[in-house]
């Protein structure tokens, strides 16, 4: 259902209304209401977008009216008349979706304009070269948004133009230069579609409003959204605002300040601005712009009124926010305000900074953290003792440091990025077509555009190093090369970008890592005081356990004790014990490696002191640890008819062939791996077990506090578990003894990846004390997806084609393996209520799938080191979303 009025003037919305208004109407309408001087408008709403869309991108009869009446509305307000040769009217139309989306969809600005009005705008300003200038931006702008056309025919064009005139800069072109400009656009657009540029001014703006509607659904929005995980049924709001002109001459300029800085989170005024020019030319880093203090001498009255206005937004908003400004004959306006983008570390510190002022409290504070950009904070910098061949020093737009092969353009680094490539894109500025370029490259280099530019912003938002505005470098795409100075770099070659300096360094240099940040601190810090669901570790080793220790976990959810056998020193051994003819010689390969994962286990007990480790047994096929089966045909091939090497070897490789053909299975994901190889092959099981509680042993003797729990992979049946519990607390009594069992207070419990497991977790409940969900074979098993053929072959095409709404091993799938898990949960507590529960694959790092697990009452999430943090602020966040976790539908339903 639509509500009747889809067209809302300025005056009449308000900041509820965002959903309807989009972000930027929303803003626009509060703004108005506050007094702030804002040019007049109206907004027409995302419903009828959406209308749009459902009629086949076609405007009703109904809208156009309500278009109409609120253009006849603004003619009153401005007292300019929409086409009016004498005195005319000129409107921006500009997109605005609900969440922010900066540069993804499209603008047309100086509409209204044509071969009479212009002369009018000429008139009544004085100023012909002025008029001109709008009108070929008009419609360099339309034919490119509009009407589909290539935006280099344009460029190529204005480049000539300037050429014959002897000039570099937009504004140095004469006003018979704009006009002749303008004939040669005029002639572009006929021939490239067909059709002359309308005259009709309302044939204009109800093109244009198509245009800004359908660029939703361009290339560049939908993999922004798909990054950002914004619904596509939003759709998108269109502006519609009275023109004002900051390319009227030297007492006019615009450009876009933020209240405190976005790349450090300063609270001081940060921005910058152009004299004499059009919004599109700060933002699209056509002209490297000022910085924002400069404007306080070039302008006092106006840099005051500016910062005045700015501090004013920032109250009324609790946050930082990013503001377009116009500057038309001395007179301020303001033209869009929105909370800014940010990089993660600014983010952290404006948000605490906006807590010790009073601003925010400490709930709102961990709430508004992006989490999906936490993993900026772990970036990695410079090592600066090997930082000597410096190339150039540009803006430090996006911080972090990045390594990579240059290339020029946003395709180039999409392929050399799936061919298993690091690229650094460097590019003169980046539009919003190089989105795909910009997220494949491990960092962004550009020679125009200043800290506010498009590449600097999306950067940002994406966490991406990025360095802007570097002019000593010439970036010549065409020829896959860029100069600096007397030195040229080819395609391919090796650079580092520093984004917190803006170096731009030879060669790949070393990476230090990331440090915790005082901010990310005082924030997980507040975010442990929210939580209620605890967040531990997937760890395989001490190295590892130590370092998610650091980040803040409180235990290790998942040890995976086969990656304990991957090293050149043991995985002879393990080999030794896979083809081992008879038990005997079963139990002496077994014996060797028994003190090697005690070992382990030692030191991961010693990292951990105090907090629950959950070890589980040998998961995968024996297969995985033996040579390939193919290449040793190739070499038992070699061997038997080539005559290659010796007996002993002819041998060798033929036992070790028919050992690797006798263990082959048609699937062996599904086949004797898991709980079902430690039942036909206890021996294996018990060794790992004994150097469990061998590892207990040692350590409670050295004063250690340890709480291993033993978890038994792939069960799918009450019995695997019954059997396999009594073996582990056999040999916890046969190593630890009476005594040492009270200081060890050991569990058993399984992991949860077969459908079966959780449709009969009350039977299995029975022998278990905890129940961890292997969300990642849980995900494979129900939806019946071998993951990596799935995300190989289709799963991207299901997603993009709207089949699915993400990738099922990315986030979590509530409405079918989340059924599962929820099941499970409640008929486990309802045989045994102290079950703990929790999920372990790598869903456990993702926001959306642990609001989920919140939900549902789990006890916790698992998840790698590095992506602690995230989890510790997302579990904070679920806390302030839904509160105490309540008994669920299939609670209630048992």
């Amino acid at each position: 259902m639509t509500t009747q009025k889809q067209v809302v003037p300025f005056q009449e919305g308000d900041a509820s209304m965002i959903a309807l208004l989009g972000g930027k109407g929303a803003n626009l309408a509060e703004m108005t209401r506050a007094g702030l001087p804002v040019p007049p408008g109206f907004t027409i709403t995302t419903e009828a977008c959406l209308a749009f869309f459902e009629k086949g991108n076609r405007l009703s009869d109904s809208l156009l009216e309500q278009v109409e009446a609120s253009l006849n509305q603004l003619e009153k307000q401005k007292n300019q008349t929409f086409g009016d040769a004498d005195n005319p009217l000129l409107v921006s139309v500009r997109s605005g979706s609900v969440s922010s989306m900066p540069g993804m969809m499209d603008t047309i600005l100086n509409l209204g304009l044509n071969d009479k009005t212009v002369r009018g705008l000429a008139a009544l300003t004085n100023n012909e070269k002025f008029a001109y200038d709008c009108y070929r931006r008009l419609l360099q702008m339309f034919g490119s948004v509009v009407l589909g056309i290539e935006s280099g025919h344009f460029e190529s064009l204005l480049h000539r133009m300037k050429e014959k005139e002897g000039v570099h800069q937009d504004q140095d072109v004469t006003a018979n230069g704009w006009k002749e400009l303008i004939e040669a656009y005029k002639a572009c657009i006929l021939s490239k579609t067909g059709r002359a540029f309308p005259q009709n001014v309302y044939e204009q703006l109800k093109l244009a409003i198509e245009a800004v509607f359908k660029s939703w659904n361009n290339t560049r929005a939908q993999i922004y959204r798909k990054l950002n995980r914004i619904p596509d049924e939003q759709g998108t709001a269109v502006n519609v605002q009275s023109m004002v002109f900051g390319n009227m001459g030297e007492n006019s300029g615009t450009g876009v300040v933020f209240t405190r800085n976005p790349s450090t989170g300063e609270h001081i005024f940060f921005g910058e601005y152009l004299m004499n020019a059009q919004g599109e030319d700060v933002v699209a880093g056509i002209r490297t712009p000022l910085v924002i203090s400069a404007l306080q001498e070039e302008m006092p009255a106006i840099y005051e009124q500016l910062l005045d206005a700015s501090k004013q937004l920032e109250k009324h908003y609790k946050d930082m926010q990013d503001i377009e400004f116009t500057v038309e004959n001395n007179k301020l306006y303001l033209l869009q305000t929105r909370s800014g983008k940010r990089n993660a570390q600014a983010a952290l510190k404006i948000a605490v900074d906006l807590v010790r002022e009073g601003v925010l409290t400490k709930q709102d504070a961990v709430s508004r953290i992006e989490v999906l950009h936490l993993d900026q904070l772990l970036h990695r910098g410079i090592d600066e003792a090997a930082a000597t061949d410096v190339l150039a020093l540009g803006l430090p737009a996006s911080p972090g440091a990045a390594v990579g092969q240059l290339v020029f353009e946003a395709d180039t680094a999409e392929e050399w990025v799936r061919a298993g490539r690091a690229v650094i894109l460097a590019r003169t500025e980046t539009t919003p077509e190089d989105i795909h370029g910009v997220i494949a490259a491990e960092g962004v280099l550009t020679s125009r555009g200043g800290m506010t530019s498009h590449a600097a912003v999306v950067a940002r938002g994406m966490g991406k190093p990025c360095v802007c505005g570097c002019e000593e470098v010439r970036i010549v795409p065409e020829e896959k090369r860029m100069f600096v100075r007397n030195r040229l770099l080819e395609e391919g070659e090796w650079v580092t970008l520093d984004g917190a300096t803006g170096r731009v360094i030879a060669g790949a240099m070393p990476l230090l890592e990331a440090r915790m940040t005082e901010e990310l601190l005082i924030m997980l810090k507040w975010a442990d005081e929210i939580r209620t669901l605890k967040v531990f570790a997937n760890a395989d080793n001490p190295h590892d356990a130590g370092i998610a220790r650091q980040l803040g976990a409180e235990g290790i959810g998942l040890c995976r004790t086969e990656h304990m056998f991957f090293s050149p020193a043991r995985l002879p051994v393990v080999q030794r014990m896979i083809l081992a003819e008879d038990k005997e010689a079963r139990l002496k390969a077994l014996a060797q490696l028994l003190p090697m994962q005690q070992s382990d286990f030692e030191g991961i007990f010693e990292q951990m002191d105090g907090l629950p480790v959950t070890i589980r047994l040998l998961d995968p096929p024996l297969h995985e640890f033996l040579p390939n089966l193919d290449e040793l045909q190739k070499r038992h091939a070699q061997l038997t008819y080539e005559g290659e090497g010796s007996i002993k070897e002819r041998e060798e490789v033929a036992s070790l062939l028919r050992k690797v053909q006798a263990l082959h299975e048609a699937n062996p994901m599904l086949g004797q791996r898991g709980c079902r190889l430690g039942i036909v092959y206890p021996e294996i099981y018990d060794m790992q077990i004994e150097a469990i509680f061998r590892a207990a042993s040692t350590c409670i003797d050295a004063g250690v506090r340890v709480h291993p729990e033993i978890m038994i992979p792939l069960v799918g049946h009450a019995n695997e578990l019954k059997i396999l519990r009594e073996l582990v607390d056999f040999v916890a009594q046969q190593v630890l003894g009476k005594d040492k069992l009270r200081e060890c207070p050991y569990q058993v419990g399984t992991m949860i990846e077969v459908p079966r497991a959780a449709l009969t977790a009350r039977q299995i409940a029975a022998h278990a004390d905890f129940f961890s969900f292997g969300t990642n074979d849980l995900t494979q098993m129900t939806f019946g997806y071998s993951r990596d053929d799935a995300e190989g072959k289709f799963l991207t095409h299901y997603v993009n084609n709207k089949l699915l709404p993400h990738n099922p091993f990315q986030v979590l799938d509530t409405e079918g393996v989340g059924q599962l898990i929820e099941l499970a949960v409640n008929v486990g507590r309802l045989v045994k209520p102290s079950l703990k529960t929790g999920i372990c694959g790598e869903h456990g790092g993702d926001r959306e799938s642990i609001l989920f697990c919140h939900r549902i009452g789990l006890d916790y999430v698992s998840c790698s080191p590095y992506r602690i943090p995230l989890a510790r602020i997302a579990a904070a966040q679920a806390f302030l979303l839904y509160g105490e976790p309540g008994a669920s539908d299939v609670a209630q339903a048992i």
